[in-house]
């Protein structure tokens, strides 16, 4: 696997970073962005952009331009929409385009998934609701992405739950996770038993849904 590459691109809110993470014979792309509160660095972002190349999906990670910028407070949500799109321009993907990101990240990929025409949208740690205020709910964002989706959620994530999702969402728990995916560390499973819960996941539904090779090996 070739070392990652990245690029600086302009968008209506300034530069953004594009950092590739290439397969060597891509089937599908996966264009990841990142949180309100953190950046590409995050554990499963991370995770995912290490693993998923070997298996034949190249990753793209976004750092949207208030993190560039050096700002520590995202900007209003379709500012991140805004450079999300420019990216997927940036990009010119021939192939089958995923959308995707953790938290605010995740929100975003789910309201630009259709305009983007993205073949499916991978939601990390999805802020279903504020911290201690469920009926201030995003799940229209979530029911709205138009496309295969998958939530990737920690077991006690206090921006929702699992069971907090409806019965019909795609689903894959991490068991003892919080909203970054961090579990305890005496809990059910080691830091690594998460994240490749994370990439295991993920993969599976990629092949299954976006892709349509059946069964990863």
């Amino acid at each position: 696997m070739s070392a990652p590459t990245e690029r600086r691109i302009e968008t209506p809110r300034g530069e953004a970073r594009l950092v590739t993470h290439a397969a060597a014979e891509p089937v599908a792309t996966v264009l990841l962005s990142h949180g309100a509160g953190g950046g590409i660095d995050a554990r499963d972002l991370v995770a995912l952009a290490e693993a998923l190349p070997g298996q034949g999906f190249t990753v793209v990670l976004l750092e949207q331009p208030w993190r560039v910028a050096g700002r520590k407070v995202a900007t209003p949500p379709p500012t991140l929409d805004e450079a999300l799109l420019a990216a997927v321009a940036a990009l010119g993907v021939a192939g089958p385009l995923v959308l995707g990101g953790r938290s605010a990240g995740a929100r975003s990929a789910a309201r630009c998934a259709t305009q983007a025409g993205a073949a499916g949208c991978l939601a990390l740690s999805f802020p279903l609701h504020p911290p201690g205020k469920p009926e201030k709910s995003r799940l229209a964002e979530l029911a709205g992405a138009g496309v295969p989706t998958l939530v990737v959620q920690g077991e006690n994530d206090t921006m929702g739950r699992p069971d907090e999702f409806p019965p019909d969402t795609e689903l894959a728990v991490v068991p003892g996770g919080d909203h970054g995916l961090k579990v305890p560390a005496r809990g059910a499973i080691s830091q690594a038993d998460a994240m490749a819960i994370v990439v295991e996941s993920t993969l599976e539904w990629l092949v299954r849904e976006v892709t349509g090779n059946g069964a990863p090996d």
